[in-house]
């Protein structure tokens, strides 16, 4: 009797030792393969890391280029083509265009450092700061402005315009007026003649 037993004891520690070098491979396996999914997890992740967004992106970056105006060759125009306007009413940097002006030439307005576009020049761009804390873009001192009179590219019914006590011209690549006339003018009845139709100065 005492033998029957003593054979059942062996074959239950022979049964728990073999149920615990099983686990302990089990152990050991799901280790390893932890260790080469974490291995592979980070060469996949380096391999596809995020390409760093550009300076400014993230702000959305205001750009400032020269595109050819019929009638006054290559001036100032905004990221859309559109012709930019100087106003000669402004005192250096600060703009005089605030209220209705400002709905009839809007401010180009940039919220980080203004870029320059097709024959621009860097040196000449910057900004200034208006009375609501926004942020306009100069190009050589001139505050820059569109002019709602301007519906697609390549017009300028805003260039010499006399609207809102001063006169607006477009500006070539030095930062001046264009030596050739053309664009609108102010006509006796207050509106432009050259096409943008605007009226209520």
């Amino acid at each position: 009797m005492n033998r029957k037993i003593y054979a059942i004891a062996l074959l239950a520690a022979a049964a728990l030792a073999l149920a615990i070098a099983g686990c302990g491979g089990g152990s050991d396996s799901s280790s390893s393969s932890a260790t080469s999914n974490e291995s592979t997890s980070a060469e996949t992740d380096k391999g596809t890391e995020p390409v760093k967004a550009a300076p400014n992106a993230e702000e959305g970056t205001t750009f400032v280029s020269l595109g050819n105006v019929s009638g006054l060759g290559m001036v100032l125009v905004d990221s859309k083509g559109m012709t930019l306007y100087d106003f000669q009413k402004d005192s250096g940097t600060e703009s005089s265009c605030y209220g209705e002006c400002a709905q009839a030439w809007p401010p180009l307005l940039t919220k980080g450092e203004p870029q320059p576009s097709n024959g621009a020049d860097a040196s000449l761009l910057g900004t200034t700061e208006r009375k609501d804390g926004t942020m306009q873009v100069t190009y050589d001192d001139h505050p820059l402005y569109g002019f709602v009179g301007d519906k697609a590219p390549g017009e300028a019914n805003g260039n010499n315009v006399d609207a809102f006590g001063g006169e607006w011209y477009a500006l070539n690549g030095s930062g001046e007026e264009p030596e050739e006339g053309g664009g609108g003018e102010e006509d006796s009845g207050g509106t432009t003649s050259g096409g943008g139709g605007y009226s209520g100065y």
